[in-house]
């Protein structure tokens, strides 16, 4: 240890996880200690910078991911759903901060991931991205100011590999905007409409998902009432900026007490 927190990144051969290596390469406050990839995966047991294409770094990359992170006081995870439950169990047995971008999780994932937040910290968001965090406070906050009048509807773009939908921060401004409608997303979204609908039905939320190319990720807000629409917008054009997220999280969470945590705590945005 050099004083800095040692992170462990997962599913380190995505195109999320080897933008998280470069960050926490580059970040002189953090180290990266750690990479896992699946078993069998071509890259387990050989030098994580060869396999990146430049020079030995002196990581290996491993299938044993919970002795990974037992070395680690972070892990960073934007895997898949499966994955993410089985790494959080083994962050909190390791007693490491693990932060998750990884989307699409069921009811029945959060609630494993909920359980292993008693025993460590967890900080967990749809977006990591800082503009992406004050999007979600704007929408909550107009969403409280416009009555029914005012029509939601969320679109969000993405490149043509993303597997769920909506995305998981087009969710975090859908449950932003019910709760500053004081309802639950639940009972008010409607999601790809299609064929005869029949009339859109007041306060409903609406969500339309576009996916093509190589889109990082568009967000729009729009509340549409007669006459005027006001559109709440933020465009991510590189990865760079949830993986700086995902690392400042690592950092802040470091000294926490065991529990569930999001972006909004990490970025002192709690209201």
């Amino acid at each position: 240890m050099t004083g800095k927190p040692g992170i462990v990144i997962t599913g380190a051969s995505g195109r999320m996880g080897q933008m998280l290596i470069e960050t926490v390469r580059a970040s002189d406050k953090a180290e990266l200690v750690g990479a896992v990839e699946r078993k069998g995966h071509d890259w387990v047991g050989r030098d994580l910078g060869s396999c990146m294409g430049g020079a030995e770094i002196g990581v290996t990359v491993t299938d044993d991911a919970l002795e990974a992170f037992s070395r680690a006081q972070a892990v960073i995870d934007f895997t898949a759903p499966a994955a993410t439950v089985e790494f959080a169990a083994l962050a909190a047995q390791a007693r490491a901060v693990h932060v998750i971008g990884t989307t699409g999780l069921s009811q029945d994932d959060l609630a494993k991931i909920e359980a292993a937040a008693r025993h460590a910290v967890v900080v967990r968001a749809g977006n990591m991205s800082l503009g992406v965090n004050l999007l979600v406070q704007l929408t909550r906050q107009v969403a409280a100011a416009l009555d029914e009048d005012y029509d939601i509807e969320i679109i969000e773009q993405h490149h043509r590999h993303k597997v769920d939908a909506p995305s998981g921060t087009a969710l975090m401004l859908g449950e932003a905007a019910a709760a500053g409608r004081g309802v639950s997303l639940a009972a008010v979204s409607d999601r790809g409409r299609d064929g005869i609908t029949g009339a859109r039905e007041a306060g409903h939320i609406g969500f339309h998902a576009i996916r093509g190319g190589d889109i990082v990720g568009d967000h729009d807000v729009m509340f549409a009432a007669d006459g005027e629409r006001i559109t709440l917008r933020h465009v991510a054009s590189d990865r760079s900026v949830f993986a700086r997220g995902a690392v400042k999280a690592a950092i802040w969470g470091q000294g926490k007490k065991p529990g569930e945590y999001d972006m909004m705590d990490v970025l002192g945005l709690k209201t």
